[in-house]
């Protein structure tokens, strides 16, 4: 069974030949990190070290996205990985165990029936509901006292300099967003993100949903190489980048369109871009369409890369 990194990690240090064979890795990593060059024999020494970790837990291991010290796993993971990522944009692998064999959230649906269904608890019907679900889709989320906090937190620390020449503090904002989409579970998360809207009101309510101002939108489009750069400086952005890599892999000759046959993986690993600097959202209050926030204008000769990146987005069969 695939074990924790963290406990992998432990497991290594406390070995000497694994400790040594690590720390090489944390080496190669490192210089990785900071963009030097490596010459022939340090690279054949990195991938040596990689193979000499043969069947280690630690080649092995995975993290949880609603783990403590995620982001302490993570860099476990690319240290022992980092030849993955040799590829300008080929993060093949999800850091992430899968969805499947994570603990199901699961939610007390008996205080929820009456909200579901569209009335309140005292039976009457919810303004506006009838023809708002993403407004029945707060509701809800209000009922739940972990839900309507960690909601109101990133509310309030995403709308802070609107309408001031104040920018909004972005990095806090993702740190919100991602708490909120991490610590509750996915039965409110995914009724507000993925609501159904047969209206513009609606669907703009639904494109608000993540504070479109400070999370998403700059004031010029960024080119998305600039984006999927700031993306790989980061462990969690990476990681939640290859997790869609992963589970979103289109496939044409597929009925559904994914080559892993599994959408709710791949809304699962959508939503955990959200709050990155790959942050995805809605395009318009009149249609499902998503994209990223950002160009491939003036890409040179790196345009047909900056394409795909886009196209992950806005024509992927399987998203």
């Amino acid at each position: 069974p695939r074990s924790d990194c963290v406990v992998a990690e432990q497991l290594c240090l406390s070995d000497s030949t694994c400790n040594a064979t690590y720390r090489t890795l944390e080496n190669c990593a490192l210089a990785k990190t900071r963009l030097l060059p490596l010459d022939h024999d340090s690279r054949v020494r990195c991938l040596n070290a990689e193979l000499d970790l043969g069947n280690s837990s630690l080649l092995h291991c995975k993290c949880h996205r609603r783990m403590k010290r995620q982001e302490h796993c993570l860099r476990i993971f690319w240290t022992v990985h980092s030849s993955m990522a040799d590829g300008y944009f080929s993060l093949e692998t999800s850091p992430y165990e899968n969805p499947a064999n994570e603990e199901h959230w699961k939610t007390d649906y008996n205080k929820l029936a009456a909200l579901v269904s569209g009335k309140n608890l005292n039976g009457s019907q919810l303004a506006g509901d009838a023809t708002n679900p993403c407004l029945k889709a707060t509701h809800v989320c209000n009922l739940s006292k972990k839900c309507f906090r960690l909601r109101t937190d990133y509310a309030s620390i995403c709308t802070k300099g609107a309408g001031s020449e104040d920018v909004c503090d972005r990095r806090k904002c993702h740190r919100g967003l991602r708490n909120f989409f991490e610590k509750v579970p996915e039965d409110f998360t995914k009724r507000i993100l993925f609501c159904p809207c047969q209206d513009e009101f609606c669907g703009e309510r639904r494109r608000k949903t993540i504070v479109p101002d400070c999370s998403f939108q700059y004031n010029t489009k960024p080119n998305c190489l600039w984006l999927l750069d700031s993306c790989l400086e980061d462990h969690i952005c990476k990681s939640r980048l290859a997790d869609f890599q992963q589970n979103c892999q289109p496939a044409d000759m597929s009925p559904d369109g994914c080559s892993l046959h599994n959408r709710a993986a791949c809304l699962q690993a959508y939503m955990g871009l959200i709050g990155t600097p790959m942050t995805p959202n809605y395009v318009s209050n009149s249609s499902v369409e998503v994209s990223l926030w950002c160009t491939c204008e003036s890409s040179g000769n790196q345009k047909e890369k900056c394409d795909e990146i886009l196209s992950m987005f806005e024509s992927n069969k399987c998203l």
